[in-house]
């Protein structure tokens, strides 16, 4: 399989909840701020954002579990793979390398991890950083009619072991490359190598990729709407910056994100969806002005 690491990295690998394997890549020194990937990628996508935060920041980058080189689970209960869960794995890996508050930025599937982060343990997430999503029951809620076949593999993949697993497995290489096709704004985000170990690791994940995405489709569901009910909210500071989803589906994205983060900062973005790779200065640049919110004595 095709392995890349960020150059000027070093990686050590970590337990995380219930002593899950975590392949974690450290760099730089300052106040810690925690990466997360998105589908189908891995740690690798931060690579040009990484560089520039470890100037001023200890730089930490898992491989979210069941993903990249991070060990890979069975699915022993929706609990497995739930945003709780992989949650705890993130507070572990900051403890093991001394940090008990940090930064924390996520896209697409990170993201998700990063909101019940916060909303879980919000004295050890300093700030929160959203790249392209909605919280989980959000996502639900405005997906309806034609329009949400963009979402198409969220339906797939929330059905019952087995199936999907097999149906995957049978096109892998086309399944997972059709999203990075899809989604890269201009066709020219991914170097081949880049495009190739996402695939590749990928496939080499299909039964837990489907468990992270058949538990956002229950456990997580069920997380989020009882926090929803209750009133329960994001404490930090916690910015987003996405494409204009909204526009298509029909909904306000900074409203939706408003209530649950009362100190929201929302950013429009003419970008693919895999920004962190296509505009890594801008989103550097976003992440630098996150931080200076809460750390405005050691952030320039």
């Amino acid at each position: 399989m095709n392995h890349l690491t960020i150059n000027g990295f070093r990686y050590r690998t970590l337990p995380g909840d219930d002593e899950v394997d975590l392949n974690v890549a450290v760099a730089g020194t300052g106040p810690a701020i925690v990466l997360l990937h998105g589908f189908p990628q891995t740690h690798y996508m931060w690579r040009h954002v990484a560089h520039d935060l470890a100037e001023q920041h200890t730089v930490i980058i898992p491989d979210l579990r069941g993903y990249g080189e991070s060990a890979k689970p069975a699915e022993q209960g929706q609990e497995t793979y739930s945003k709780r869960t992989m949650a705890r794995d993130i507070l572990r890996i900051a403890e093991a390398l001394g940090h008990d508050r940090f930064g924390l930025v996520g896209h697409d599937r990170g993201a998700l991890v990063g909101v019940r982060a916060g909303l879980d343990h919000p004295e050890s997430v300093q700030f929160l950083g959203i790249l392209d999503v909605l919280p989980t029951s959000d996502t639900w809620d405005v997906l309806h009619g034609v329009d949400a076949k963009v979402a198409w593999h969220l339906y797939l993949m929330a059905q019952p072991t087995g199936l999907p697993e097999k149906m995957i497995r049978a096109v892998g290489p086309e399944f997972f490359g059709s999203f990075l096709d899809a989604w890269d704004a201009d066709g020219s985000t991914f170097p081949p190598e880049a495009r190739r170990h996402y695939i590749d690791s990928s496939v080499n994940s299909v039964d837990s990729i489907v468990a992270d995405y058949r538990a956002t489709a229950s456990i997580d569901l069920d997380m989020d709407r009882e926090d929803r009910d209750a009133g329960k909210q994001l404490t930090m500071p916690v910015g987003v910056i996405s494409q204009d989803w909204g526009s298509q589906l029909g909904f306000d994205a900074a409203a939706l994100w408003r209530t649950w983060a009362p100190d929201l900062t929302y950013e429009p973005i003419q970008a693919g969806h895999f920004m962190a790779e296509e505009k890594p200065a801008a989103i550097a640049r976003f992440i630098r002005d996150l931080a200076a919110r809460s750390h405005p004595a050691t952030v320039g």
